[in-house]
């Protein structure tokens, strides 16, 4: 299971924020709510991207990933000054300060600073790690632009449809949809990029090493060594070390660490699931041995991850705009 399989068929977005953004010209969003990642869905008109000093341009059907929790710009004109900030828990202010949560308000999860503006974005913002695969963030580059025509513009109809509506579950509808939507987007990304695809994506392009990942992702439980990988894949341990380190960028076991601190993460979202359990599930012999190894990746115990994480039973509580 790779992690864009994992990210549809284990614990996902909850809750996550969306928005339908609707903007007249003359705007310009400085975004620091510090979230891992936030994609952004041009439905008409255009704008920019601007992070780490580099401008991205979207047309109309054009879809970025904007990895987090650095701040970055979204405008329409690269000159102007920003008009509005967002902060975490979506907090949006101006740059005196003034709230405009509710003056910008155009409706059910709409905003913008016009009603009918020129330009229409859907935001899906995964506000916490839990809620999408470090293992997928991971392998991006800070803004990773789909242009049009690669990503089914029916899929973005269907997602504009359900941020704008009020039916019966419709938060858990638009979740999924964004997951689908991050799928269809970083394997078109993937695709369009394959010399430049790092971690387990650039994996995928050779045989061996898509081979020994696929080992690590279905059984991340099992007690993994390079011998032990190496034994399995039929070739020599500094064979499978050397490309692997190539062509991933980091060592089979230390992914393997990475990979299982993402799935303790999420299933630390199932109430019902003891450390102990989740432990034996990742690989770790004892709550001791996966507490030491999740304090040094989140800097805290997974008893604090949990609480901090999904204080009403695995839930993260929805924002509201």
């Amino acid at each position: 299971m790779d992690p864009l399989t994992h990210l549809l068929d284990g614990p996902r977005a909850r809750r996550a924020f969306s928005l339908r953004v609707v903007m007249a010209p003359g705007w310009c969003i400085d975004v620091r709510d510090r979230a891992p990642l936030t994609i952004v869905a041009m439905m008409t008109g255009t704008a920019w991207v601007v992070a780490d000093g580099q401008s991205y341009f979207l047309a109309a059907g054009d879809v970025a990933i904007v990895r987090g929790p650095a701040p970055y710009v979204v405008c329409d004109d690269q000159s102007r000054l920003p008009d509005v900030i967002i902060h975490p828990e979506q907090r949006c202010i101006t740059p005196a300060g003034r709230d405009v949560e509710f003056t910008m308000n155009r409706g059910i999860r709409t905003w913008g600073n016009s009603i009918d503006g020129d330009t229409t974005m859907l935001i899906g913002t995964y506000e916490t790690d839990a809620e999408v695969s470090s293992a997928v963030t991971a392998a991006l580059p800070r803004v990773a632009v789909v242009p049009d025509g690669r990503i089914d513009p029916a899929l973005l109809r269907f997602l504009e449809g359900e941020i704008t509506s009020d039916a019966p579950g419709q938060g858990s509808a638009i979740d999924r949809l964004l997951d689908v939507l991050l799928v269809h987007t970083v394997r078109a990304w993937a695709a369009l990029h394959p010399d430049v695809a790092r971690g387990w994506l650039a994996g995928r392009s050779d045989p061996l090493i898509a081979e020994a990942l696929g080992l690590m992702h279905d059984a991340p439980g099992d007690a993994w060594s390079l011998d032990s990988l190496a034994r399995r894949l039929n070739v020599s341990r500094a064979t499978l070390a050397s490309r692997f380190r190539t062509v991933v960028g980091e060592a089979p076991i230390t992914y393997l660490t990475h990979w299982r601190m993402t799935l303790a993460s999420e299933l630390l979202a199932e109430p019902h699931l003891t450390t102990a359990q989740i432990a034996t599930s990742v690989g770790y012999g004892s709550p001791f041995a996966l507490s030491s190894a999740f304090k040094r990746r989140f800097g805290q115990s997974p008893t604090e991850y949990r609480a901090a994480t999904y204080p009403r039973g695995g839930v993260t509580p929805s924002p509201t705009m």
